[in-house]
């Protein structure tokens, strides 16, 4: 990993399909407008055959850098599995934690740099570890854990939070609706019962970021 950026940022979801790419871009457009220089990178990412924009690509237009930048072409998986199990499948090389720290590069002068893992926290992201071993060995400044906000919420979060241990968490409910009470009732349970730190959508996920 070359220069840390000034703040180092690990979004990660509860689970896949949680809507965390489409948080992380638009916190990273909320950020290059206030001024911010950022960078994303995706260390290692599997798509379904024939995707037409993959996490990469939603990345790099929000970040304003190539897809390449944000995940390196031969972390490219072309299979809907977790990325190391896509790389067996397809007779790629296995590769290790290690290899995505080294690969793990960053221009010089970054205000915010936002690594996004793939799929839940315990989910596989290299051949020896999942997204809580890339995290922590990186060691952010902040993890964003993208959160559903209905049925599931606070046992999703809870099992999250615990798996992230150590680390400095920030909740972020996606999709929340502030007119549905089971939406505000697990963003209080988890705030005020728990004691975790909650936002509500993107913008103020990039608010505390700027902090």
């Amino acid at each position: 990993m070359t220069a840390r950026p000034g703040r180092l940022v690990f979004v990660s979801g509860t689970a896949t399909e949680i809507g965390k790419t489409w948080i992380a871009a638009a916190v990273l457009r909320q950020l290059r407008d206030a001024g911010m220089r950022v960078a994303a990178r995706k260390p290692a990412q599997s798509f379904e055959p024939g995707t037409r924009l993959t996490d990469a690509d939603v990345l790099a237009a929000a970040a304003g850098e190539t897809p390449e930048d944000v995940c390196p072409a031969q972390r490219w998986y072309a299979r809907a599995l977790a990325p190391p199990m896509a790389a067996e499948v397809l007779g790629a090389p296995r590769f290790t934690v290690r290899d995505l720290l080294d690969e793990l590069l960053w221009p010089g002068d970054l205000d915010v740099g936002l690594v996004e893992g793939a799929g839940g926290p315990r989910s596989p992201l290299a051949a020896d570890g999942d997204n809580v071993a890339l995290a922590r060995a990186i060691v952010p400044d902040m993890v964003l854990l993208v959160a559903d906000a209905g049925l599931g919420t606070i046992n999703a979060v809870r099992m999250s939070v615990d798996a992230f241990a150590g680390l400095p968490v920030t909740v972020v409910l996606n999709r929340f609706a502030d007119g549905d009470p089971l939406h505000r009732a697990n963003r209080d349970w988890l705030a005020e019962g728990d004691g975790f730190d909650v936002v509500i959508g993107a913008d103020a996920a990039a608010s505390r970021i700027k902090e």
